[in-house]
């Protein structure tokens, strides 16, 4: 039980960043933590236990998205952190919140394959060769993706601060 609370919330978050489903990422963690403890065995150690777990969680992420391929679309809110503050009259961090929500919404526009590498690039922290493998896909496909994820970000973010904002690119 203390394994299960210590790695849920970050799981949980990668998860959803993948599936962009709160109710499919909950079912993806109920597998993933089945999947780990009934294959503690081939847990080597090579890495640490978390990085295992998040391999497992990104896969099955990957698996349920494939299989469902819904365009279903979650409130921004699911997708940020709240930061709590006891002084309500912080501007930094009103607008540090508006600027995350700005880009979460730019990457929530962009097509599936460039969200999820960026993701899986920028925030999960991968490097090209697992993301090659993670995604079955070839290591110069895979930094072809990224920059080209990286531009249509900077496109839609550049375009937003301009007044007009695309919603697919």
């Amino acid at each position: 039980m203390e394994v299960y609370q210590r790695y849920y919330g970050a799981m949980y978050n990668t998860s959803l960043r993948i599936v962009k489903d709160s109710a499919t990422a909950e079912d993806v963690m109920q597998d993933s933590f089945l999947n780990a403890f009934t294959k503690l065995d081939s847990f080597k150690g090579d890495a640490t236990f978390g990085s295992w777990l998040k391999r497992i969680v990104v896969n099955n992420s990957l698996n349920a998205y494939n299989k469902s391929k819904k365009l279903k679309e979650t409130p921004i809110e699911d997708h940020l952190y709240r930061i709590e503050d006891e002084d309500d009259g912080m501007a930094e961090a009103d607008l540090s919140g508006v600027k995350a929500k700005v880009v979460v919404e730019a990457m929530n526009s962009l097509k599936d394959n460039y969200r999820q590498s960026l993701s899986l690039h920028l925030i999960e922290g991968y490097d090209y060769e697992e993301m090659s493998e993670i995604m079955n896909t070839s290591y110069a496909n895979c930094r072809t993706m990224v920059s080209r994820a990286k531009d249509s970000l900077r496109k839609i973010l550049e375009d937003n601060e301009k007044g007009y904002y695309r919603t697919t690119v």
